[in-house]
């Protein structure tokens, strides 16, 4: 695999870890700025909202220049906006510190997808973008454990440097190692903004939004879950969490290799093995092993149907890729609010900690059938040697088709 991919997992290890690690030190956080715990809350929601609207916004403004400079200008964004977190005499400058980085985030997955499928063969696509995905799998693993161990041990602030140093190192291999390949032939905004004109695209979205919503559903209430459910310590479920971004890591892999080789099969099966686990998991959760094993396998099934969707928007969007593919990296963000706010729900009406997992079964099993439709509209219009949408699919469907 070409290093240029080195460099694209590093820029999304770095943000993986700017992304999850302000839950571990949101504690300290809310101490050092005098706010409560559900006002420092925002920082999460900020980020994450920052996210889905920054995502197309930023991906339409970089249409002007080439994508290794667009992923350059990103991941010094990125910088300043950690670092803004990181010297932020007051709270609503830490808000808009992470605001500024998370701008970031979508357009660099969405740039980074497109660019990390051209530098490989056609029949690779899939694993190279699930090898730049790699790097936020590794930060749940190793950056989001030690950023939250340095950030109660030597102070929050100090994580946010670290993270910073983390972007410019980004930054500096982007530079270095992605190859300079001019402005995308045809690229603007009427362009792109024209791909979602194909309702694949639309679909492939909903996917996500449903699809990996079904985990958050459960991961977002998973501290009141281990302890008050499964018996777990308030200490331990840092280690539980490592397990899962191990899930996380192994899903990406297998998602990326096996959707290379047959993209709708792998998402069937690995939504309705993700169903299927958050149902178990409402019973599971209440043994400490089972809670542990199956919260892995969430984090795997989860993660497997990362490579697949993004690779389907790149294949329905091929005429103006750039733009679905940040959108759709939007998406799970959207996916992760909605799940999250789901869940409250239905612990708020006591249905109590386990009771997100049924809501998290239901997202993505509403997600598998929507797979279910795509894949029924892209077999009929191969068979019918039509499209059933726009113009902008015409290019899309013999792409798809080639996988």
């Amino acid at each position: 695999m070409p290093l240029a991919l080195l460099a694209l997992a590093i820029g999304a290890f770095g943000i993986g870890t700017t992304e999850f690690v302000i839950m571990g030190v949101l504690p300290e956080v809310a101490d050092d700025f005098g706010v409560t715990i559900p006002t420092a809350g925002w920082l999460v929601s900020g980020y994450a909202l920052g996210v889905v609207f920054g995502a197309p916004l930023l991906t339409v403004l970089g249409t002007k220049v080439s994508r290794k400079k667009m992923l350059m200008f990103l991941m010094a964004l990125f910088v300043v906006g950690n670092a803004l977190s990181a010297l932020a005499p007051a709270f609503g400058l830490m808000l808009a510190g992470r605001i500024v980085a998370s701008l970031a985030h979508g357009a660099f997955f969405g740039i980074g997808s497109v660019v990390a499928a051209d530098l490989v063969a056609p029949q690779k696509k899939a694993s190279a973008i699930s090898l730049m995905f790699m790097g936020l799998t590794v930060a749940n693993i190793v950056g989001v454990p030690l950023g939250t161990y340095i950030g109660q041990a030597a102070g929050w602030r100090v994580t946010f440097l670290l993270v910073a140093a983390l972007g410019i190192v980004g930054l500096l291999g982007v530079a270095k190692l992605v190859p300079e390949t001019g402005r995308p032939e045809g690229a603007d905004v009427r362009a792109e903004f024209a791909a979602f004109r194909n309702v694949q695209v639309w679909l492939a979205m909903a996917m996500t939004v449903f699809g990996y919503g079904g985990v958050f559903a459960a991961i977002t209430y998973i501290t009141p879950m281990m302890t008050d459910v499964a018996g777990y310590s308030a200490g331990a479920v840092t280690w539980l969490l490592v397990l899962f971004g191990v899930g996380m890591f192994a899903g990406n892999l297998i998602g990326g290799r096996f959707a290379d080789r047959a993209l709708m099969p792998m998402l069937f099966g690995s939504l309705a093995a993700l169903s299927l686990a958050l149902l178990l998991f409402t019973a599971t959760a209440h043994n400490k092993v089972l809670a542990a094993v199956t919260l892995t396998l969430i984090g795997a099934l989860g993660f497997a149907t990362v490579p697949p969707l993004q690779k389907w928007v790149l294949d329905q969007a091929s005429a103006a890729p750039t733009l679905a593919s940040a959108a759709n990296i939007g998406a799970f963000n959207l996916g992760n609010a909605l799940a999250a706010w789901l869940g409250g729900i239905v612990i708020a009406a006591g249905l109590g900690y386990t009771s997100p997992n049924w809501v998290g079964a239901l997202l993505s099993g509403f997600a598998l059938l929507l797979s279910f439709l795509a894949a029924f509209l892209h077999r009929r219009a191969r068979t019918g040697g039509r499209v059933v949408t726009g113009s902008p699919a015409r290019e899309a469907v013999p792409a798809a088709a080639r996988h």
